[in-house]
């Protein structure tokens, strides 16, 4: 395994930390600041359009997507260290670079599995920045921890699919410009093989039985930069049957294809996270006296800083791996790994968020600095994709296995 950064990688790793420390991370003062004024609370405020004309300008544009035709053909392991770098600012860089969820795995879906018509009407405007998406899969009346629970329905009616269920935490759902929701749906409820149930379809916004009946808040905070998380009540929708994606029977496969590549995303994301936690915890400890010497003098404060260097490093390494294996060997094949970055990373970084929420006392908490909205997002991601118990069974399953 060699993770040494390639030519293509060191060229687009210094253009995007360029853009971030030049126009990204000053940004974030000036987007809460513009928030205020505008009608919606999940529009993007005007400098977020202005970081995305800049980052296009740069090339720094669908980084995240592997294949030439659509994307930045960047494998893997080569987007891994750009998605930790953009990690450091979650709020406004995802979004700068159209590499942000839920229309990350969206675009991934349609690329895959789309069809040419579906491509053309939804991926492009997609992947031009021009629209936004969500993906609604989570109901609010069963445990969507596991999939083959979910009880919407789609039933054909001739030419027609029609849906009926209800959703929530679904991302995206509250932006203005979402156009598109990805339903997933039981099309043969009765199926022997409770992973052949399910379908998905592509369900525009405005169709009618669509109703997004509330938002919903993540720790209090609206997540402005998801697009907001929506309840949605689908009340016999209709939609053409050629608004199925992939086959009917194939939605279950097509969500652990979507999974694989937003799990890693998410991971070094985090990473990204933690490195802003330990450079603020860095930067508060030289910055302010306690008890007649600096915090950076504090025994205490010391070794909250090296756990946390040294878990992050850890941490790297294992989802540097893990792309390795998903580039040579195919999710499949990654699959421990996958699970085991799912499981340790959102873990480790929220404690590193804790301890330097705890460092900065009062200010740590409030809205003047941005540990407490990451905390809320890495707490978020040990539930979201999956719940790290779910995870931690199937890991454990397949290590007892050998044994057997």
């Amino acid at each position: 395994m060699d993770f040494t950064f390639d030519a293509r990688t060191e060229e687009l790793r210094a253009a995007l930390l360029s853009f971030m420390d030049e126009h990204v991370l000053p940004a974030e003062r000036v987007a809460d600041g513009q928030r205020a004024a505008l009608d919606s609370p999940w529009a993007n405020p005007p400098v977020v359009e202005e970081l995305k004309a800049e980052a296009r300008g740069r090339g720094l544009w669908n980084l995240f997507l592997p294949g030439s035709e659509h994307g930045a053909g960047l494998t893997n392991l080569q987007y891994a260290p750009l998605a930790e770098i953009m990690g450091r600012s979650p709020q406004l860089a995802p979004t700068a670079t159209n590499c942000a969820a839920p229309d990350t795995g969206n675009m991934e879906v349609l690329a895959q599995f789309g069809d040419e018509r579906q491509r053309k009407q939804w991926l492009e405007p997609l992947l031009a920045g021009e629209i936004r998406s969500a993906f609604a899969m989570t109901e609010p009346d069963v445990a969507s921890s596991d999939a083959t629970n979910i009880t919407t329905h789609i039933e054909r009616d001739g030419d027609e699919y029609v849906i009926t269920g209800r959703k929530w935490y679904i991302s995206g759902a509250m932006h203005p410009d979402c156009r598109i929701f990805i339903v997933m749906g039981k099309t043969d409820p009765d199926a022997a093989d409770v992973r052949r149930q399910q379908s998905m379809v592509l369900v525009p916004r405005d169709t009618p039985g669509v109703t997004i009946t509330r938002a919903m808040r993540v720790f209090g905070y609206e997540d402005h930069y998801h697009g907001g998380h929506a309840e949605v009540v689908f009340d016999r929708a209709r939609v053409p049957v050629s608004n199925l994606i992939g086959e009917e029977g194939g939605g279950f496969a097509i969500a652990q294809a979507r999974l694989g590549p937003g799990r890693i995303h998410h991971c070094m994301r985090l990473i990204g996270m933690a490195e802003r936690a330990i450079e603020l915890m860095c930067r508060r400890a030289v910055s302010r006296d306690a008890f007649g010497k600096s915090l950076a003098q504090q025994g205490v404060v010391q070794n909250w800083i090296a756990d946390a260097r040294v878990a992050v490093e850890q941490l790297r390494l294992l989802v540097l791996k893990t792309a390795w294996m998903m580039d040579t060997v195919g999710n499949r094949g990654a699959h421990t790994e996958i699970q085991a970055i799912k499981i340790a990373t959102p873990r480790t970084v929220v404690g590193i968020l804790d301890r330097a929420i705890q460092l900065y006392g009062a200010g740590g908490v409030s809205q003047d600095h941005p540990l407490a909205e990451l905390y809320a997002a890495a707490r978020t991601l040990m539930i979201a994709d999956g719940p790290d118990e779910v995870h931690q069974r199937s890991l454990a399953r397949r290590e007892i296995r050998k044994y057997r």
